[in-house]
């Protein structure tokens, strides 16, 4: 069973110039430094990452940013974030939103990816794919290609509520109009394949 770790403390700090606003977390408190520093410095160089694309998709002119995060799980040595950016330029049809989600380990500051909360050799991007398109059909979904719905090892993921929440960018299996599509799914039915003492473990245990 996972011992208690309490959250870590999270403040808001806020990014301004010519057409930008871009609120994100800043990690404080933690017992390990290098752990901190490495999790802040993710966070910015996703940041950064992200208006780059941005800019590369609202090509027009005068672009306002707007950047805004949700903490989703900040418990049990845990953090999981999402971090969105919403640009729009002149004259496009519309205005695009990115969203990017981050989990970490407040132990050592790394990063987890998809592939990384799963045992080795398991069969995860199959039953995760098999999930999401069950959802699909479930929410009666309007999709671009049932067939080319599949999870990828670098899947964009948080954690939140006892589940893994996987989630696709805008145009990549929906429409625009749907927005960005999210997908839940329990970690508790995630168990047999879940990595030994990874997040969907720790998240599905009892606290002592």
């Amino acid at each position: 069973m996972p011992q208690y770790v309490p959250p870590v403390t999270i403040h808001t700090v806020t990014y301004t110039a010519p057409g930008t606003v871009i609120h994100y977390p800043q990690v404080t408190g933690l017992a390990d430094k290098t752990a901190e520093n490495k999790i802040n410095h993710t966070i910015i160089r996703t940041i950064q990452d992200m208006q780059r694309a941005q800019q590369a998709v609202q090509t027009g002119s005068q672009p306002e940013t707007t950047g805004n995060f949700e903490i989703k799980t900040n418990e049990r040595g845990i953090l999981s974030l999402v971090l969105s950016n919403y640009t729009y330029s002149t004259p496009m049809a519309h205005g695009y939103t990115i969203a990017k989600g981050l989990t970490f380990s407040m132990q050592t500051g790394n990063t987890y990816t998809l592939s990384s909360l799963f045992k080795p050799g398991s069969p995860y991007q199959a039953v995760l794919t098999a999930a999401v398109k069950k959802q699909v059909q479930e929410r009666n979904l309007p999709v671009l290609d049932a067939g080319s719905i599949t999870v990828a090892p670098n899947q964009d993921f948080y954690l939140a509520d006892k589940a893994l929440v996987l989630f696709y960018p805008l145009y990549a299996i929906t429409p625009y109009y749907v927005g960005i599509p999210m997908f839940p799914i329990s970690v508790y039915v995630l168990q047999d394949i879940a990595a030994e003492d990874g997040p969907l473990a720790i998240l599905a245990a009892d606290v002592v």
